[in-house]
């Protein structure tokens, strides 16, 4: 049982006979945020990743392979030996030596042709393991159904498996997945235009219009001119000086090395299905009282026999006796007492009082909901 209420109506709270759990606070002063990077606040308009995706075939598997149930590795596996001039029968292909698989990469931005670039193989159908095996000439294509890489090479499989004949196994991490290091070759860059009409637009990763302004400022401080505007919360924009004209890269480096302090959102996340409560440093509590106990029950059961008198009908049987018990604990100790919660001055203030009340994660989810409820929590609450 929970609940936060003003301080105002404490001794209604009180004759109520609520349980309660004691809150220490310890004064501590505010941290100050951390001054970071633009280069990890923004990201530059126009240059980005591209997701590429194939789909291939590896081979020299021990008997690992895709099984005849998986009829697009067999039809795949003729089409192959079709274009290198062989020419089966599909119905007298056996794959299990072959593997269906999927290959993604990401192909980083101003990527020329020749650059390596890493890979991730999963197998498609049903095979047990991809250990040992090397993929085949794979055409990696992007969301425009356009070729810019072609991947192939040994796989990598960070795990094992092995079985015996009587069906017991031993595995070790994934094995039906892989990377090959450098296994793609970009074939054509993609691209890309950083300057539009003379200016550069940044593009903020988490969008906040406090964010935004000092970013504005620190750029128009370093340039000593009026360089720089925020038409939104996400987006400041950076006229090209005249110098910088030929060299907007090393516009672009001297703007991502300049230092910012970003704007710390007031935030708790909960996410219910893990019981994880996340606070952001700028969670603030004003004063309530507080009262919080939990309910604990348990179930016990036993069996006795039970038997017919002498000389009486009836047969003897076995009868299950089961005694419940519940009972209101508080991790402070003294039941039925609401304890003051000074106003939080950090948010160490806030963690010192959540750790002195003993509450684990799922009550103190209930805490934050009705802490909200009661328009005692100076913060956002997202659920997820």
């Amino acid at each position: 049982m929970f609940c936060a209420v003003p301080l105002m109506s404490c001794a209604r709270r009180y004759a109520a006979g609520l349980a309660a759990a004691t809150f220490v606070l310890t004064t501590c002063p505010a941290r100050p945020v951390q001054a970071a990077r633009i280069q990890e606040l923004c990201e530059v308009r126009g240059i980005r990743q591209n997701q590429l995706i194939g789909y291939g075939l590896v081979v020299g598997l021990n008997g690992t392979g895709d099984t005849g149930q998986a009829r697009f590795t067999i039809q795949s596996t003729a089409a192959m030996l079709r274009r290198l001039g062989a020419t089966l029968d599909p119905a007298t292909i056996q794959t299990k030596n072959a593997a269906a698989v999927i290959v993604t990469a990401s192909l980083q931005p101003h990527s020329n042709p020749g650059t390596r670039i890493d890979v991730t193989v999963s197998s498609l159908g049903n095979a047990k393991s991809l250990l040992g095996g090397t993929l085949l000439q794979t055409p990696l294509m992007g969301a425009d159904r356009q070729v810019y890489a072609a991947a192939q090479g040994p796989v990598v499989i960070g795990g094992f498996s092995a079985s015996g004949g009587s069906g017991s196994s031993v595995s070790l991490n994934h094995v039906t997945a892989g990377r090959i290091p450098n296994g793609a070759i970009v074939e054509r860059p993609v691209k890309m235009r950083m300057v539009s009409g003379n200016n550069i637009e940044l593009s903020l990763r988490t969008p906040d219009f406090v964010t935004a302004k000092r970013i504005v400022s620190a750029i128009n401080s370093h340039f000593r001119a009026r360089v720089a505007s925020a038409p939104n919360s996400g987006t400041v924009r950076v006229w090209v000086p005249e110098r910088f004209r030929r060299d907007p890269v090393g516009l672009v480096a001297a703007v991502q090395m300049l230092d910012v302090e970003p704007s710390a959102p007031a935030r708790v996340v909960i996410d219910e299905r893990t019981g994880t409560v996340v606070l952001g440093s700028g969670v603030r509590i004003s004063e309530v009282a507080i009262a919080q106990g939990g309910l604990s029950v348990e179930i016990s059961e036993s069996f006795a026999v039970s038997q017919p008198q002498a000389l009486g009908d009836g047969d003897t049987a076995v009868v299950p006796e089961t005694e419940v018990q519940a009972e209101v604990k508080s991790p402070g100790g003294a039941p039925g007492a609401l304890r003051v919660v000074p106003n939080s001055a950090s948010l160490a203030d806030v963690v010192s009082a959540l750790n002195a009340l003993g509450a684990g994660p799922r009550d103190l989810i209930a805490i934050f909901q009705a802490l909200r409820t009661a328009g005692a929590l100076q913060a956002d609450v997202e659920i997820q």
